[in-house]
């Protein structure tokens, strides 16, 4: 394992480390074997599905900017998926509703932890947006690429045109991969994949 100090590395307490990977990585499974092993977990994708739920804060915005994408459950995400994919000027339009809402929703959980020594953001594009400056470490989930599409195909509402729409706006795994602090290999057995993170949380906990 590798660790390179970052800009967020001057953040003494809590250390801050970056889970990222590329759809169908087992981004998901990585981040609950890290909340088993004690360290907090802020789920950027968990707070957007509170965000766009129903009662949820950025209904009516999205609703708003995107009329017919929201009802009684709110956001409708296969319909407003279809809007954004492939355009980026919707894109853009909901990057702006959405990100300012997650990164104060992570501030208020980066104060509810500032005592403990080691905390994991869970941020799918922590590349792509940036919030790999914010961090201390970063720590990426890979698969073989048969296995990701394998995974991601088991999902409702799933199409290869879909799958090929969301990996251009994601940086590629081997990019990730030659950036990463540590890499956390989720194409064997879930028990290899813990013994991983295991000794990935050991590093951070204080002495």
């Amino acid at each position: 394992m590798r660790h390179h100090p970052r800009p967020g590395s001057r953040l003494r307490r809590p250390f801050i480390l970056g889970l990222t990977g590329s759809i169908g990585m087992g981004k998901s499974t990585a981040a609950a074997m890290f909340e088993h092993e004690g360290v907090p977990v802020f789920d950027a994708d968990a707070e957007v599905h509170r965000l766009q739920g129903p009662g949820g804060a950025l209904v009516a915005a999205i609703e708003a900017r995107f009329p017919g994408t929201t009802g009684p459950g709110g956001v409708d995400r296969q319909k407003l998926g279809g809007l954004v994919l492939g355009n980026r000027h919707e894109l853009a339009a909901l990057e702006a509703l959405v990100h300012p809402a997650v990164f104060r929703a992570q501030k208020k959980f980066l104060a509810r932890h500032r005592a403990r020594d080691v905390v994991v953001l869970d941020i799918p594009l922590l590349f792509e947006k940036g919030g790999w400056r914010r961090v201390g470490a970063i720590a990426v989930v890979s698969a073989p690429t048969w296995m990701q599409t394998k995974r991601v195909m088991r999902r409702p509402g799933m199409t290869y045109d879909r799958l090929k729409a969301i990996r251009r706006l994601q940086v590629p795994d081997r990019v990730k991969r030659a950036r990463a602090d540590f890499i956390i290999e989720t194409g064997g057995p879930k028990s290899e994949t813990h013994r991983q993170i295991r000794a990935i949380a050991s590093c951070f906990r204080a002495r």
